[in-house]
């Protein structure tokens, strides 16, 4: 099939689901939204995405749809009104969680009503659309993302070989990520456990660099007010890095079995759950979990929602 993916940005994971396409035979091409070429993080920052970078995305959009594409598909939810505004060929819509549970998600609602296929990442995704929807979440490169020492992967990223080292995978200020909790958290855990336990919001990072950090940590937190499914937990899990997180998309399901590790409805629980499991001082049994959840399964599915589209 060829395919063409509108995007508005790129990302590590999607980068990774559109190779993995190309690997088994597709022709895929790229059309980002212009505005976040840069990459300083605090340029990007600046640059705020106006109307004019929309106008100019859909100006790309009609001139890259006179090729002949299959597919037109449409990766967030601002994406999808170019990708409809192409009337010739079918549209799979993919939404990632904030562009449904945001701002913008009365039109990522109404457009979802107008595609030909809809994915989401997750059963509470699919539970909050009216019409239906494939749950097909972003998959998790097993290759990259995989358990090490932990005392050489400590030694790697420079971290006090002696103290509890606590992940949070984001940026402090994305507030939907709730950095503040995160930090109430781990001061209440520095009373309970007889270790020096240290934070570290690891973001702006080479991807290729991630796992290291995974398994230099004792335990990831994920503190986040929503999300649909966060790929830091599928890869923690990969790496058979113990999670504590709050109970939102499909963090609950993930971490089902998966042992130490927990998820919390009361934001009261977090704390003493993360003492108890940087109390263990063990690594999960994540990856077996992670084992379904591989790039490769993701894009054969994502094959099958192709298809019922063209089926159409």
């Amino acid at each position: 099939m060829r395919v063409l993916h509108l995007v508005t940005h790129r990302s590590s994971f999607f980068d990774r689901r559109v190779e993995c396409l190309r690997e088994r035979g597709h022709v895929c091409d790229v059309v980002p939204v212009p505005g976040r070429d840069s990459d300083d993080r605090a340029e990007r920052k600046a640059a705020r995405r106006s109307v004019h970078h929309y106008l100019r995305f859909y100006g790309r959009v009609l001139s890259a749809a006179r090729d002949d594409y299959d597919i037109v598909h449409a990766h967030y939810g601002l994406t999808a009104p170019f990708a409809l505004a192409q009337p010739r060929r079918p549209v799979v819509l993919t939404l990632w969680g904030s562009d449904l549970m945001g701002e913008f998600g009365w039109l990522s609602e109404r457009c979802a009503r107008l595609v030909d296929e809809t994915v989401v990442m997750s059963d509470e995704m699919a539970a909050g659309l009216d019409g239906d929807a494939t749950v097909v979440p972003h998959g998790v490169d097993l290759d990259l993302f995989r358990p090490m020492d932990p005392a050489t992967a400590r030694h790697e990223v420079g971290w006090d070989p002696d103290a509890a080292h606590v992940l949070f995978p984001y940026t402090p200020d994305r507030a939907v990520k709730n950095y503040p909790l995160a930090e109430r958290v781990v001061d209440a855990v520095r009373s309970r456990i007889d270790r020096q336990v240290r934070l570290h919001a690891v973001y702006e990072v080479e991807q290729a660099a991630v796992p290291t950090y995974m398994n230099a940590a004792d335990a990831l937190l994920l503190t986040s007010r929503r999300e649909g499914s966060p790929n830091t937990v599928k890869e923690a899990l990969a790496c058979n890095l113990p999670v504590v997180a709050t109970d939102v998309g499909d963090v609950r399901d993930r971490l089902d079995g998966v042992t130490p590790s927990a998820v919390c409805a009361d934001e009261a629980d977090l704390a003493p759950a993360l003492a108890r499991v940087l109390d263990r001082g063990e690594r999960s049994n994540g990856r077996r979990a992670a084992r379904s959840l591989a790039v490769e399964q993701m894009a054969a599915r994502l094959e099958a929602v192709y298809r019922r589209a063209l089926s159409g």
